[in-house]
């Protein structure tokens, strides 16, 4: 299969710039398997699972993983920070292979070598540091700059575990009031971690698909969910996953496509699985999702599950109907 046969044109103005009000206000495009669309309200969602059936999100917390500084000739760089390889020690993405020091803040100054390693030699208190001196990561198609209210709302209401560049987006429709309102009806909500990085919205550049490589991803899940996730399946019940980091845990793991290490009753381990239409899911039978970027690995995935012809005329029905798409924009449900 060619990474263009999940090319559409999508109007810039559908593109959604900053998040609506009321989180679960959203609307909700529900995908049937015959290719059947209805419109729903996010809110709408516990009305569309059953009793027995499990939600399972992923808990990862985004951190302010912007940071912009000037070099010592007055210059201005942007950097983003990946992941620490070392106490102080970061991987991280620039604009120019700049080598030497950056002042962020009065506070923080950091050497940069080569644009691709960051080193803060004052690493004790450096999170707090990063949150009051950094910017949330938000997505390039989203033009406009960070502000203080994204660092509440470029995150789910349940983030715990932080270390992601990027939001796992289909949780953002989520409040506790609706969570509650799921676990009254006998659903089980249940998390696992995944930490966002590169990997997942890294531009697919190979012409055919078995010829791209995702990035390795790290990611936790409890012990017990293995043998849980079983049970409902077991009692003909659904497995919905919030998001394709989310599925990419699952899958990865229970495919055994990933690394793992066994501690204090949780897995933790990596991934690079890679899902795409031909694969056949192991745990997740329904998907919640937002609307991705054409040609991109989220979008993949969320045709594996669905059908490619099948989810992109629902994307057409959404352009149609003005869904609001990407990171702050409407969501579906894979049914």
């Amino acid at each position: 299969m060619k990474t263009a046969d999940f090319d559409y044109f999508l109007p810039e103005e559908l593109i959604a710039v900053r998040p609506l009000e009321k989180r679960d206000s959203s609307r909700l495009l529900v995908l049937h398997r015959d290719g059947n669309v209805e419109h729903k309200i996010f809110s709408d969602l516990p009305s569309l699972l059953n009793a027995g059936d499990m939600l399972i999100l992923n808990n990862s917390k985004v951190f302010p993983a912007r940071l912009r500084g000037h070099k010592p000739s007055g210059g201005r760089l942007e950097i983003l920070l990946v992941s620490e390889t070392a106490p102080g020690l970061w991987d991280i993405l620039a604009r120019e292979k700049y080598t030497g020091d950056l002042r962020i803040s009065e506070n923080l100054t950091v050497h940069i070598s080569g644009g691709k390693k960051a080193c803060f030699e004052n690493h004790s208190d450096l999170m707090n540091i990063i949150w009051k001196e950094g910017e949330m990561p938000l997505p390039h198609y989203i033009k406009r700059l960070p502000d203080e209210t994204d660092k509440e709302r470029y995150q789910t209401v349940y983030a715990e575990v932080e270390g992601s560049i990027a939001a796992p987006t289909a949780g953002l429709h989520f409040t506790k009031d609706l969570l509650d309102s799921l676990a009254s009806r006998s659903i089980f909500v249940r998390t696992v971690t995944l930490h966002v990085g590169v990997g997942t919205f890294r531009p697919v550049r190979a012409v055919d698909l078995k010829d791209h490589r995702m990035q390795e991803e790290s990611f936790e899940i409890n012990s017990n969910l293995v043998s849980e996730i079983e049970q409902v399946k077991k009692a003909g019940n659904r497995i919905i996953a919030v998001g394709t980091t989310t599925t990419r845990v699952l899958e990865g793991y229970l495919s055994g496509k990933c690394r793992t290490t066994h501690l204090n009753g949780c897995i933790g381990g990596s991934t690079d699985i890679f899902i795409h239409e031909g694969y056949r899911f192991h745990a997740v039978d329904s998907l919640i999702t937002n609307f991705h970027l054409p040609c991109s690995t989220p979008l993949m995935l969320t045709a594996a599950l669905s059908g490619r012809e099948k989810l992109l005329n629902a994307y057409k029905t959404a352009i149609a109907e003005g869904y609001r798409f990407f990171s702050y924009g409407d969501a579906m449900l894979v049914l």
